[in-house]
């Protein structure tokens, strides 16, 4: 199965990922681990570019496409290989987050960050997406801003928030919506729970 991992910066996604990581290696489940944008030579050179703090003369329309770039080469030298492997592929962050950072965010629409990412995503469409639902006034506090996106105001992030929101109303049970607890540990109970109920994990 094909799972994404969303949420709006400082939620603590990137713990609970490796968290899941050690639960799957424990339990002698086998899953490919891949990041967006990054995990092949030319996707983490591509996000270098998106996420540098010194580039603010960016406009949407690239980031958009730097985004889309990325997300091809990964679909084509590591999902879908994968997937037709049979391995499990979990992934931090995927073309909902272009829809809701870009589409939403910068205000290019859904639509349009749609029709961009066809040509990347060669049917790789995720199984389900676990989404760490907490707003950016709540998890502002715990982010360091160092990269570009996460430097950006906190109306952007929230409306990055709206983004991930309206996509999970449509999502058709997709999409799950994890309400992180004070223990790491609860939370991580509640995803395995999650998973487990959608056939994902075992």
């Amino acid at each position: 199965m094909f799972v994404t991992f969303e949420g709006c910066e400082g939620v603590g996604k990137s713990t609970q990922l490796n968290m899941l990581k050690d639960y799957l290696c424990r339990t002698g489940q086998e899953a490919v681990f891949v990041r967006e944008p990054g995990s092949t030579r030319i996707s983490e050179r591509i996000r270098t570019v998106i996420l540098d703090p010194a580039l603010t003369e960016m406009t949407a329309e690239t980031e958009a496409l730097l985004y889309a770039a990325a997300r091809a080469q990964l679909v084509s030298e590591v999902i879908l290989p994968a997937l037709s492997a049979g391995k499990t592929v979990i992934c931090d962050r995927y073309v909902d987050s272009s829809v809701a950072y870009q589409g939403y965010a910068r205000g290019l629409g859904a639509d349009m960050i749609r029709r961009i990412n066809s040509y990347a995503l060669e049917n790789a469409v995720p199984d389900v997406t676990v989404f760490i639902d907490l707003r950016p006034s709540a998890s502002f506090r715990s982010v360091r801003r160092e990269d570009r996106l996460e430097r950006e105001a906190e109306d952007f992030h929230n409306r990055v928030y709206d983004g991930y929101i309206a996509q999970a109303r449509t999502s058709n049970g997709r999409f799950v919506l994890i309400k992180p607890e004070k223990d790491k540990f609860e939370t991580q109970r509640k995803i395995i729970e999650a998973l487990r109920e959608k056939g994902a994990i075992r």
